[in-house]
């Protein structure tokens, strides 16, 4: 039997406003289903920590993905990075001694983009609020309500072509803590 891994996967878009509704003791039991075990859910945006065999983090994307629309109707893009792939996402972070911490967010890619789009985007600016890509993760500053920049979801994954989606600082270190236990 091949070694466990512990992974996080970050859901994009359910639970918000009301729509693609899924409760996360449900989503869990999918993904307890799936094989994955010591599932544990953190707050309802689709936060998720599992065991499973060292795959693909594009493997198991694709088959969450294929699970919950088979399972709920509707479409929703997943992430999941390696625990230590968040960890050194967490050290990576070039914000975080220089600015407050519930002003941080990171957007994780679902692949590292091409590199002369990754060069263009760099070169736009949305001051105040600043960003840096650094491999398969886009690190925010955002002084402003973060709902209200320009550096949003859908502005990375139609300037990258990629997969994407958001957490805050504080989520970001809690699933790191929460990973490790």
């Amino acid at each position: 039997m091949s070694k466990r891994v512990k992974y996080i996967s970050v859901l994009r878009g359910i639970n918000v406003g009301g729509k693609r509704k899924i409760l996360m003791a449900d989503l869990k039991e999918l993904y307890s289903e799936l094989g994955f075990e010591n599932c544990i859910s953190y707050i309802q945006s689709g936060n998720v920590i599992f065991e499973y065999q060292n795959v693909s983090n594009s493997k198991l994307e694709e088959k969450l993905e294929d699970a919950i629309l088979e399972k709920y109707g509707f479409e929703v893009p997943v992430i999941v990075r390696t625990r230590n792939e968040w960890e050194q996402s967490v050290r990576a972070n070039p914000y975080t001694d220089t600015h407050e911490k519930e002003n941080l967010f990171i957007t994780f890619l679902s692949e590292t983009p091409k590199t002369e789009v990754s060069e263009a985007i760099s070169e736009l600016n949305f001051e105040p609020d600043r960003f840096q890509m650094i491999d398969k993760d886009v690190f925010i500053y955002c002084p402003g309500p973060y709902h209200k920049t320009k550096l949003s979801n859908q502005f990375f994954e139609s300037k990258l072509k990629v997969k994407a989606t958001t957490r805050n600082w504080n989520t970001v270190l809690k699933l790191l803590e929460l990973s490790a236990e």
